[in-house]
């Protein structure tokens, strides 16, 4: 009798399989999902032994259960993702700046560079070899910066859409930016520079500047309509875009498009400020007001010399025929300006810093430094290192203070009498009040007052929300709570459940226009403290001819207000149907 063969082992299907092939090589294949079109998506792994093999299979199925493998599909390189992710992704989504430092990053660094590599393949020890011979070649450290990051931002929506397990750009040491440290100019200089600016056109321009730190862009972006003369005030509400220029000759001038004679602008003029930080009033010196109000009448006389050349678009600061100033002339100007001043050469950016630190001479809030300079909550405080200097006047005015604590000595002019009605308390305590609704809650600090505002904000969009200033003095004697309600610490928020019925005296379930679930968000403040149960409820007999049963719960855990309103309705039900039971007759 023959014995019986055993019967080959065959892998169930979709298993990984190992095996050495014809050529000697050992192979793997390891199904991770299925493709577009409904067949396995089936990866092949080749190595030169059964271990190494082995091991890449089973690294394989571990991204696969993470669900990290790389998604299948289009095989790209560094170019074909770049070109695809800064026409057809980012391009959409950023602004139009933006995207001229993304082009400028990949079309002239990136992809020469790095172009060739096969996306998963890159290595971050490729990143930082480039990124040092682009410094080699000649590119600036703060370039090479940039690039980093443009890449790094790439290669993260590459991992985010599964077409790389991990960004090698996020463990490449970025190319080391040495921050140049800013020397403002001192007030003098600025005295120099404002007589210097009143000999040329468009001097209210140049006083923003350096007066109140606005913005390039804020500034070439304003309209009268942003100016209240009457309450003292500029309001920052959009921002000039570099104007973006194509051919109107059809190529035929052999310049740039920039130097067209029929050069088109394809860019809109200005954008609306990003943030809620960046849309700030500002009060303005009534020296720059009257400046401003001078400025507009030489305005109407430009108006009138150009005629039907004029080009009414309510510009605060514009060209001899009424359009927009460009970045690149005012840029310049301002270089013109700071020759004929003689004074030593800066950014025109360096005006800002000026101001923020004019700000930190004069003793001015942090709060208010903020709400001028347009910074956001969360970020203020390294915006004020980075923009406000410590100059010789500064120190010399901390110094001075230091000895009249340490030593009796009063050398700042700061001991003269007050005057009558000034507050006692110095200016910078400031309790920041977040007014919500008719509720005022103080807090120490400016970005919990913000984060209380927002939130707010978008738990209830009807009712007015903002953050006001109080000085230290006026709030301890004149608002609700005094010293005592001040706080140090981002208060508690919660959501709390509701469930709510109404019950027939019969004991049926009556319908009404009310939700019967709903859930709020509430904050340990607020007056009504209910926030801190897991659930509470209740009966009650409504008054009036119906005398329906109400039931009501609320409390912070669904789980526990869910249980507890089937009880509470059951009770409601009882109530209904024997209301003396409940002493809501005499009958019982």
């Amino acid at each position: 009798m023959n014995e019986s063969r055993p019967a080959k082992s065959r892998q169930p299907n979709g298993a990984s399989s190992i095996f050495q092939g014809k050529d000697g090589r050992w192979h793997g294949y390891v199904t991770v999902g299925v493709k577009d079109d409904g067949r396995p998506d089936r990866r092949h792994i080749g190595r030169k032994t059964r271990a190494e093999v082995t091991k890449a299979v089973r690294e394989l199925e571990r991204q696969r259960d993470m669900g990290s493998a790389r998604k299948a599909g289009q095989s790209w390189t560094v170019k074909t993702w770049l070109t695809h992710w800064v026409e057809n992704i980012a391009a959409a989504h950023v602004s139009e700046n933006t995207i001229d430092g993304y082009r400028v990053a990949v079309y002239h660094h990136l992809i020469p560079g790095l172009g060739a590599h096969r996306l998963e393949k890159v290595e971050p020890e490729h990143l930082e070899r480039f990124y040092k011979k682009m410094q080699e070649n000649g590119s600036a450290a703060g370039t090479a910066h940039q690039t980093h990051r443009t890449l790094r931002t790439a290669l993260n929506e590459a991992v985010r859409r599964q077409h790389l397990t991990s960004n090698p750009a996020s463990i490449a040491k970025a190319p080391r930016v040495e921050e140049e440290e800013v020397e403002p100019y001192t007030v003098e200089e600025v005295q120099q520079l404002l007589a210097e600016a009143a000999k040329h056109r468009n001097t209210a321009r140049w006083v923003i500047a350096l007066a109140l730190g606005l913005r390039q862009g804020e500034v070439l972006g304003m309209q009268w309509d942003d100016v209240d003369f009457e309450l003292g005030v500029i309001r920052v509400r959009r921002g000039r875009l570099r104007p973006r220029y194509d051919h109107g000759c059809g190529d035929r001038c052999g310049r740039k498009p920039g130097f067209c004679p029929q050069k088109i602008n394809t860019r809109r003029e200005t954008k609306n400020a990003k943030s809620r930080a960046g849309q700030r009033p500002i009060g303005v010196p009534e020296e720059l007001l009257q400046l401003l109000r001078r400025h507009k009448e030489d305005q109407a006389r430009e108006r009138i010399v150009a005629r039907d050349l004029w080009a009414e678009k309510g510009y605060v600061f514009t060209s001899p025929t009424g359009e927009p100033l460009n970045p690149n002339t005012d840029y310049h100007k301002w270089k013109e300006l700071l020759k004929a001043a003689g004074v030593r050469d800066a950014r025109l950016h360096d005006a800002r810093h000026t101001a923020a630190t004019v700000l930190l001479i004069l003793g001015v809030s942090n709060a208010v430094v903020d709400a001028i300079m347009g910074w956001e909550p969360g970020k203020s405080a390294r915006m004020r290192r980075r923009y406000q200097h410590l100059t010789s006047r500064v120190l010399k005015d901390t110094a001075a203070k230091v000895g009249g604590l340490l030593w009796g000595t009063d050398q700042t002019t700061g001991s003269a009498a007050l005057d009558a009605g000034q507050s006692p308390v110095p200016a910078e305590l400031v309790v920041h009040v977040a007014r919500l609704g008719e509720r005022r809650v103080p807090f120490l600090h400016r970005e919990h007052a913000d984060e209380v505002v927002a939130r707010w904000s978008e738990d209830w969009p009807d009712h007015p929300a903002e953050v006001e200033e109080w000085d230290r003095w006026r709030w301890e004697h004149q608002g609700p709570g005094g010293a005592s309600a001040l706080r140090d610490r981002m208060p508690e928020r919660a959501v709390v459940f509701h469930a709510r019925a109404l019950f027939l005296p019969g004991g049926e379930r009556a319908a009404t226009g009310f939700p019967e679930r709903w859930s709020v968000s509430a904050w340990e403040f607020e007056t009504d403290r209910y926030i801190d149960r897991a659930s509470a409820w209740r009966t009650a007999r409504r008054p009036g001819l119906g005398q329906e049963v109400e039931a009501q719960v609320r409390g912070t855990d669904k789980d526990a207000v869910e249980a507890a309103f089937a009880e509470a309705c059951a009770q409601a039900v009882d109530r209904a149907r024997n209301p003396g039971k409940y002493g809501d007759t005499d009958e019982w």
